[in-house]
């Protein structure tokens, strides 16, 4: 981990963070296709600024703040187009939307001990792909034809799958959360967090 700011995955986080208000725009204003692009780069710049990270040796404090926050403001401001386009109900903007509201709080009890940040767990990963995997698909779902019907089903499957590894990551990092604070009372001194097995 190092204090750098210009790295190849930095700058990747940095292009996808740019993009969050220009696709909103697209979405609003139907320009699908265009939107679907700016979508698409920021699933596979997500896997990429991961992958060039660990290949070389460029992890940076900066960048685990940036990918995930990238990643939020996606998923928001997607939830937002899908649901004032009517692609995608309510409901599941607010299930979603509730999983960021209640992760303040465990987020909020390790900085009361004094720890930064947890690592991204796999599974937390895992559902933010399916994430940007199901809206891309739920957008051509909205079309006409066989493969609109055939991204459409698709496209629940992932977002069903992901909403509910969404929570699941979730629940995982409230027992890590628990695990540290209990280490921490029972040690009476502060360590390092550790991300789970």
């Amino acid at each position: 981990m190092n204090d750098r700011l210009w790295t190849w995955p930095n700058v990747l986080s940095f292009a996808r963070l740019i993009g969050v208000p220009v696709f909103l725009w697209l979405v609003l204003v139907k320009e699908d296709w265009w939107a679907l692009g700016i979508l698409v780069f920021a699933g596979l710049s997500d896997w990429l600024d991961g992958k060039l990270a660990r290949m070389l040796d460029q992890t940076s404090e900066l960048g685990t703040l940036l990918d995930p926050a990238a990643d939020r403001l996606y998923i928001f401001a997607t939830l937002i187009g899908l649901v004032v386009r009517g692609v995608v109900p309510l409901w599941m903007a607010l299930i979603l939307v509730a999983r960021e509201v209640y992760m303040a709080v465990p987020l909020s009890v390790l900085r009361r001990h004094d720890y930064a940040a947890l690592p991204v767990h796999f599974v937390g990963k895992t559902a933010t792909l399916c994430l940007l995997y199901a809206f891309p698909l739920l957008f051509l779902g909205v079309h006409s034809g066989t493969y609109a019907t055939v991204a459409k089903v698709v496209g629940w499957a992932f977002a069903i799958w992901g909403t509910g590894l969404y929570w699941w990551a979730a629940v995982l990092y409230t027992v890590q959360v628990r695990r540290l604070v209990l280490a921490d009372r029972g040690s009476g001194e502060l360590k390092g967090a550790e991300p789970l097995p």
